[in-house]
């Protein structure tokens, strides 16, 4: 019985990780769960960055922007809906984590916005940069770049894919 439950977790792990791929990274008391970005399509010159920051020290930080090896320069934005319409604003200061609190960057809401992008980003890329801290100072990451409809780190497959009909043949 034991050992049944311990196979479907096995082949349940890597769907819940996203593969093997997205990371968590860690800087004191800071995790950072799973750095993301999406696909660009050509031309584009600017992409967004997605990830966790859960605080589990006593005092809070405040992440103020990074770097992104592929990019120009890093924005720290927030988006919100205002009558219908969807702004998108720098945050001004940075965003402080609480101790205790997860902080999610995600499509659609706080999220880092790379600027003055070299090359188009591709699926599947993993892209080195950093995530600056007011206390934890600079903090080495890499961003797994997901499709360009992904809506969260891994997002593949699952429930998207049976979507549209599914018979492929």
């Amino acid at each position: 019985m034991r050992k049944t439950a311990r196979l479907a977790l096995l082949c349940l792990t890597p769907l819940l990780a996203g593969g093997a791929v997205a990371q968590d990274f860690t800087a004191g008391s800071l995790k950072i769960g799973r750095p993301w970005s999406r696909a660009t399509p050509n031309g584009a010159k600017v992409a967004g960055g997605y990830l966790t920051v859960t605080n589990t020290g006593a005092e809070p930080d405040t992440l103020t922007g990074g770097t992104f090896d592929e990019a120009g320069g890093v924005e720290l934005h927030s988006m919100s809906m205002e009558g219908g319409v969807m702004k998108m604003a720098p945050v001004e200061g940075g965003l402080t984590i609480k101790p205790g609190e997860t902080v999610t960057l995600k499509p659609g809401g706080y999220h880092l916005m790379f600027t003055g992008l070299k090359d188009p980003l591709k699926k599947g890329e993993s892209v080195k940069g950093s995530l600056t801290f007011t206390k934890a100072g600079s903090v080495p990451v890499s961003f797994t770049v997901e499709s360009l409809a992904a809506k969260a780190p891994g997002g593949e497959g699952g429930m998207e894919m049976k979507e549209g009909g599914g018979h492929h043949h």
